[in-house]
């Protein structure tokens, strides 16, 4: 089975009325279950907001480190899911319940071959 990204863009700044937001978590978690249900789940997570990232870049044979997002953007990558699938078509069938749950973009990604598969 190959492995694909699921990635969720969210909006960098945007702010979700509590009662909003609770509804799209509950939606994500029941696509989860089914993902978990349908043995197509590996590994989801979400992340926090740009402001906590640190970017390693190499310069001059050293490695200079600063704070912040690596781009600054009106989107940002919010979490992921991996899934395995047995073709793009049953992983574009994932994102687009994914897409639907969130309400945001989700880029559907194979890995190359190689990994842990």
């Amino acid at each position: 089975m190959q492995q694909y990204l699921l990635t969720v863009f969210e909006p960098t700044g945007g702010v979700i009325e509590p009662d909003a937001l609770a509804t799209i978590m509950k939606d994500v978690e029941a696509v989860d279950q089914e993902m978990h249900d349908a043995g197509v789940w590996v590994f989801s997570g979400g992340l926090h907001p740009p402001t906590a990232a640190t970017v390693l870049r190499p310069q001059d044979g050293d490695v200079l480190m600063t704070d912040g997002p690596y781009i600054e953007g009106k989107e940002h990558v919010g979490g992921f899911s991996i899934i395995q699938a047995d073709d793009l078509d049953t992983a574009l069938e994932w994102g687009r319940k994914l897409a639907g749950a969130t309400t945001l973009p989700i880029e559907v990604r194979p890995f190359r071959p190689g990994g842990d598969d």
